[in-house]
């Protein structure tokens, strides 16, 4: 079986076909014709004055694959917009180590929940469905293309999925965290089993933010803690998916390459700053990969280099994980991201 041919400059190639879409250069070929076919599901519902009704997109899968780009091409080709599905990447700050594009990148393309959080602030599935939908929703509306970027698992399918998420009580949360300090996780383990021990089974012992959030999740609720991560949900949207990914090992040595370039482009400073903002008492901000490994060696846990190497090994462990989730979705029709061909092929998935 003959493979498809792999593009030696894929960036180069997303803005050639950028600028064919932005009509410095007839589109021609597949993708004028993805356009047109794409246009030709675009309906009203049947009354004057109705919105456009278009179809959702998702670019997913794992790190270092080139989502993003296909995601900015997608949205020019599509008159639509990226809501952005990357749970780090909602930090305002944190651009080195998230390989969050700047505005010079985007192409003009509007990007939607970038820069909405301080690193201080934790991360919430439940916050982000809502104001996710609500972009979503009000693309939708306007006729555009909502395109969802990002290899944010739970993210994407908390958007995509009718899943419910039990809410927080910040003030129940600090006197939890501040038993959990005082006492360890043992202890408030213990309390779990007493009330859940179906969950308490479920949850390592050791997992003092996780026991912090059943006992949270029980006392809000009423209800046993689902220990378990959603698995499904009906369609919210009629929507595509399409997942980027390469070969292990080629995806290996991006990830390896795109780490060189993140110290070299400052990650170690862009720490400092964010360190003095707070970032090591964040409890999402402060795990993300590549700050969680530079925060330990300005705390004195190893040297930079060996941040470096960490950062490198975790982060192939997450595509790991990420291939993982995303893999097990029958709904994701998948792509090669080294082919040639990647926009000509999304496009044509996303108007058949």
């Amino acid at each position: 079986m003959r493979l498809p041919r792999r593009d030696p400059h894929p960036r180069r190639a997303l803005y050639a076909a950028l600028r064919a879409l932005d009509g410095r250069r007839a589109p021609r070929g597949a993708v004028a014709r993805s356009r047109a076919g794409v246009a030709g599901r675009r309906s009203h519902r049947g009354r004057p004055g109705a919105a456009a009704v278009t179809r959702l997109v998702a670019v997913v899968g794992p790190t270092a694959t080139g989502k993003s780009d296909l995601g900015i091409a997608l949205a020019a080709a599509l008159h639509g917009e990226v809501v952005n599905a990357d749970a780090m990447q909602l930090y305002r700050g944190m651009d080195i180590g998230t390989a969050k594009l700047g505005p010079a990148e985007r192409a003009g393309v509007p990007h939607h929940l970038l820069d909405v959080l301080d690193v201080t602030e934790a991360a919430s599935v439940a916050a982000y469905q809502r104001d996710a939908r609500a972009v979503v929703e009000r693309l939708l509306t306007a006729g555009r293309t909502p395109v969802l970027v990002g290899g944010s698992g739970l993210y994407v399918q908390a958007v995509l999925d009718e899943l419910e998420f039990p809410g927080t009580d910040p003030a129940l949360r600090a006197e939890l965290e501040a038993e959990l300090a005082e006492h360890g996780p043992a202890a408030l383990h213990a309390r779990l089993a007493a009330v859940d021990p179906a969950a308490a089974e479920a949850v390592l012992p050791s997992n003092g933010r996780r026991i912090v959030r059943a006992l949270e999740v029980i006392a809000l609720t009423g209800r046993p803690f689902p220990a378990r991560l959603p698995t499904g949900g009906a369609p919210r949207y009629d929507a595509v998916l399409l997942g980027v990914d390469r070969p292990t090992g080629e995806l290996d040595e991006r990830v390896a390459r795109r780490v060189a370039r993140m110290f070299a482009a400052g990650l170690v400073d862009e720490t400092r700053v964010l360190q003095a903002r707070g970032l090591a008492e964040g409890r999402t901000a402060s795990r993300a990969l590549g700050y969680q490994q530079v925060l330990a060696a300005l705390d004195g846990d190893g040297d930079l280099g060996a941040a470096a190497a960490e950062t490198v090994r975790a982060t192939r462990r997450f595509v790991r994980r990420q291939r993982s989730w995303f893999r097990r979705d029958p709904r994701i029709r998948w792509l090669d991201a080294g082919c040639g061909e990647l926009i000509a092929d999304a496009l044509r998935h996303v108007g058949s």
